[in-house]
């Protein structure tokens, strides 16, 4: 019995956007009625290396199908300049959770970003107006271009706004997904005014203000990993319909973090958690609706249901590399 080695560019090619967004939906709902098991994130830090990694382990039942696996991920910002390696770098082990196999060794870093934009595009489809077509993203890196991928496959996005201090990263944004969509620079502001914005950043001084946005834009605050990031004021937290994705992360490492444990927000202000949403025992979007946030930390049932879809694909196209890995 093989095991299956996928390196980035297997990862990309065996995940159809579409079926990835629906199975990160199915993650969701197990996780709210229970039929999930993900154990808390636990963290390495290694200061002296200006870096952590990080482990996340899970098991989900969707129904039809059941998946479990560990992502082993890591964050060392100095990584691009002093070794010319990515910030971020993770790797799936996917098993079969009837007798624990491990059917694939994956790329982590592909697959994460594309997870990551599944989740918005989950949460833009209940959270965001029905006719909406038009998308911001603040934040040129890497996971911008998912963001805009998945969001796309949710709403009839026609025009794009992207905003970065960066020019060149704000330049190959523009030109890769010109001819697809009408994409522009712009501020924050002009980004924040589009019925759909992303915030991919990893700060921690608040970059969007209420000011920044419409009056009915869904933000998908997807930046916040770690403690003390915070991209989105206080004031926009405090008055919007607030989705997260997990009480245990967001409160620990994502967007409501630092507001949180500073007692500026509480339970009482969180609306409720996406799993809710997506099984209908909360509304998502309302004709009353203001601005709307989802909270996004990144799950390990994302990175399983993720792994789910890109080996089945693999397998059934024989992409990828088969090797003996405990020679059985």
């Amino acid at each position: 019995m093989d095991t299956l080695l996928l390196n980035k560019d297997d990862v990309h090619e065996n995940t159809p956007m579409a079926e990835l967004i629906s199975a990160i939906e199915d993650a969701f709902a197990a996780y709210e009625t229970g039929d999930a098991q993900m154990p808390a994130k636990s963290y390495i830090d290694l200061p002296q290396y200006n870096g952590d990694f990080r482990s996340m382990p899970a098991y989900l039942d969707a129904g039809d199908w059941d998946a479990a696996g560990i992502k082993w991920v890591n964050v060392h910002p100095d990584n691009p300049d002093n070794f010319d390696l990515p910030t971020v770098m993770g790797t799936m082990v996917y098993s079969d959770p009837e007798n624990a196999y491990p059917l694939a060794i994956m790329d982590g870093t592909e697959l994460t970003m594309k997870r990551t934009g599944a989740a918005a595009a989950v949460a833009t489809d209940h959270l965001a107006v029905e006719d909406a077509t038009s998308f911001g993203v603040v934040g040129a890196g890497v996971q911008a271009y998912t963001q805009l991928e998945a969001i796309s496959q949710v709403r009839d996005i026609e025009e794009v706004v992207v905003s970065d201090v960066d020019d060149e990263a704000v330049e190959e944004y523009v030109d890769f997904f010109s001819g697809r969509f009408d994409v522009r620079a712009g501020s924050i502001s002009e980004a924040g005014h589009c019925d759909v914005l992303s915030t991919v950043t990893p700060v921690e001084d608040p970059i969007v203000s209420a000011d920044d946005l419409g009056e009915h834009t869904h933000v998908n605050a997807m930046g916040a990993d770690a403690e003390g990031k915070h991209e989105i004021a206080d004031e926009v937290l405090l008055d919007c319909k607030l989705v997260i994705d997990d009480h245990a992360q967001t409160t620990h490492s994502g967007e409501i973090n630092v507001p949180y444990h500073e007692g500026v927000l509480d339970d009482d202000d969180i609306y409720g958690e996406i799993g809710e949403i997506v099984t209908d025992a909360k509304e998502g979007r309302t004709a009353d609706d203001g601005v709307s946030v989802f909270d996004s930390t990144g799950l390990a049932i994302q990175d399983v249901a993720a792994a789910h879809v890109v080996y089945e694909h693999a397998d059934e196209h024989d992409n990828g590399y088969e090797f003996d890995l405990l020679g059985v």
